[in-house]
C-alpha cells in the first residue's frame, strides 16, 4: 500500500530559514513524526494566511503534502501562541534555548512523543516557573528521554548542563549567548 500524499500533524516550530523571496524552510518538532524540515511557500508575503501560525515557538496543527525533497505546508492552524510570554525577552530566550536543545539533540524523522510533550510543557511553564529550575528540569528530562543520562558528578550541581550538552553535540549552543546578553 502506498503512503498517503497528504498528512496532518501537530508540531512546534523550532527554527526557520528564509528561502527565496517569499518562502521559508521550517524545522518543526512534531508529535508523530519527530523533527521534520518542511517548506512553507509564500509564507513571507503580507497576505499569507499561514504566516501567523508558523512563527517561532508556535504550537500548531499543520497540513502537509509530500514533496520531492521537502514536504510542503498547505495549511496551518495555531493551537497555542504562548502569547503570555512573547513580549518578555528573557522568556523568549528560554524558549529559544529549549527549542535549540531539541533541534540539536534529536535526529530527523524519529517519532518521539515524549520529547514533544516535554517541550510543549516547558513552553507552557515559562510564565509560571523559576527560570533556573525550569531550565535544569528540562535539560535533565530531555537528556534522560534521549538516553544520554547525566554523569554522577553533574547530578550534584545546581547549574545548567550547558557544557555537558555541548560536549554531546560537539558544537557550542547559540541561545545561552543570547540569554547572557539579556541579563
Amino acid at each position: 500500500m502506498r503512503e498517503p500524499k497528504t498528512y496532518k500533524t501537530e508540531g512546534i516550530v523550532l527554527k526557520r530559514i528564509n528561502y527565496g523571496e517569499a518562502d521559508r524552510i521550517l524545522t518543526i518538532f512534531t508529535k508523530h513524526y519527530g523533527k521534520i524540515r518542511v517548506m512553507a511557500k509564500g509564507v513571507r508575503k503580507l497576505q499569507s494566511r499561514k504566516a501567523g501560525s508558523l512563527e517561532l515557538f508556535n504550537h500548531a496543527t499543520i497540513f502537509l503534502v509530500k514533496g520531492k525533497n521537502l514536504d510542503l505546508v498547505t495549511e496551518a492552524q495555531v493551537v497555542n501562541l504562548f502569547k503570555s510570554w512573547r513580549r518578555d525577552l528573557i522568556k523568549v530566550g528560554l524558549a529559544y534555548y529549549f527549542c535549540e536543545l531539541v533541534d540539536k539533540l534529536t535526529p530527523d524523522n524519529q517519532p518521539q512523543t515524549a520529547v514533544f510533550n516535554l517541550l510543549k510543557e516547558a513552553l507552557d511553564k515559562i510564565n509560571s516557573e523559576t527560570p533556573s529550575i525550569l531550565v535544569r528540569n528540562f535539560e535533565e528530562q530531555l537528556l534522560d528521554e534521549l538516553g544520554f543520562g547525566i554523569p554522577q558528578f553533574l547530578k550534584q550541581t545546581k547549574g545548567s548542563l550547558k557544557e555537558y550538552i555541548e560536549s554531546i553535540i560537539e558544537k557550542s549552543l547559540n541561545s545561552p549567548k543570547v540569554l547572557k546578553n539579556l541579563n
